[in-house]
């Protein structure tokens, strides 16, 4: 019996019956990944983003639960002292990045070294339903040279009015609509639920809107679509103001420009299924009773734009209204027509409030709220 001579790399070099067939060893190719980490850090009142990379290798494109916990130097970001300044970071959510190669976004969670939450960790302290629903409203402003983009050196532009969904360069620039669209693309391929964008009534003011189910994850989305485009500005050298009022006179005098907020919408299960106007007012008496702890946690200097001026209700008055966007919540023709069913807008959270916080005070409020 003749029996074939293998050919190279170890294949079958014959194919007569008696020849002896040898398959090729699986060779599991390993690709290099850029992880950038992203967490939130311990300054107060408002907390920055901050992020840096770690090169690991995986077969594909990692999953959350096989990404490592890393740490960093909490000394730097007012999250430790210099003696003892580990700080670990707990990748939660897990995004793409196209503007790397094999780039990957890691939302992460700060913990102390004894495995206990960190102290500026607000994603930890918050409760969670993924059938509570969020939609963010997020402005924002673009800052060029310490004014918003667009303001003539020393000055003002003219009075609002032609800015809200404007169009044309007299009225939103030559860069503010390239910077917007792109950040749309890199959510949208980072699996980020990205849902419009539009110019704002300030000159050099704009929004984008984001949902999510669950509270950590539509504030993970958020948080991680603020990083995107802090991130896509600096080539521009602009940068994002989150502050709710940034432009202000002397002695912080009001002038006759919006503020920032981020209006948040949310519904439950109940609320989408069930609802009815009883429950709809016990709700409402929940959230008056609670205005405080909401206000609370809704951004900080809000007190300068909740003024009832610029859509806005005072700071220490609670009131809802259909279709009022003057009120604390603002209920939609289409919750009325349903059966005081869907869903509603709270419209105090301001630009620089922490999504974590929010949504998980949205939730805490309406699960006080008896169902049955």
């Amino acid at each position: 019996m003749a029996v074939s001579r293998p050919g190279p790399a170890g294949f079958a070099g014959g194919s007569g019956p008696g020849a002896v067939t040898l398959q090729p060893n699986p060779i599991t190719l390993m690709a290099k990944y850029k992880l950038e980490y992203i967490w939130l850090d311990g300054y107060t009142p408002l907390a920055n983003l901050r992020s840096k990379t770690q090169i690991k290798e995986f077969a594909a494109f990692p999953k959350l639960a096989e990404l490592p916990a890393w740490g960093f130097d909490g000394s730097s970001t007012r999250q430790a002292e210099g003696k003892s300044s580990d700080i670990v970071l707990k990748p939660v959510a897990v995004f793409h990045d196209s503007t790397r190669k094999n780039g990957v976004l890691v939302m992460c969670e700060t913990y102390l070294h004894t495995g206990a939450a960190h102290p500026s960790n607000s994603r930890a302290t918050i409760p969670d339903d993924p059938d509570t629903w969020f939609g963010f409203e997020q402005e924002y402003f673009f800052y060029k040279d310490g004014a918003p983009l667009g303001f003539p050196p020393g000055g003002f532009p003219e009075p609002q009015g032609p800015y809200y969904t404007g169009v044309g360069y007299k009225n939103v620039g030559s860069v503010a609509r390239e910077i917007v669209e792109q950040h749309i693309d890199i959510c949208l391929d980072a699996g980020i639920n990205i849902e419009g964008i539009n110019a704002e009534v300030a000159k050099g003011q704009w929004e984008f809107q984001i949902f999510g189910k669950g509270s950590k994850s539509a504030a993970d989305q958020m948080w991680v679509a603020r990083y995107i485009m802090a991130r896509l500005c600096e080539k521009y050298g602009i940068d994002v103001e989150w502050r709710c009022k940034p432009i202000r006179g002397p002695f912080d005098a009001p002038l006759d420009w919006n503020g920032s907020g981020m209006h948040s919408n949310f519904s439950t299960k109940h609320m989408r299924e069930v609802g009815g106007k009883a429950y709809f007012e016990k709700l409402m008496a929940a959230f008056a009773k609670h205005m405080d702890e909401h206000i609370a946690v809704y951004g900080p200097e809000n007190h300068l734009r909740l003024t009832g001026l610029h859509e806005t209700q005072s700071i220490d008055k609670f009131s809802y209204g259909v279709a009022d966007r003057g009120a604390s919540i603002r209920v939609p023709h289409s919750f009325v027509n349903n059966g005081y069913k869907g869903y509603l807008e709270d419209r105090r959270p301001n630009s620089a409030a922490d999504p974590y916080l929010v949504a998980g005070r949205i939730l805490k409020t309406v699960q006080s709220v008896p169902t049955t």
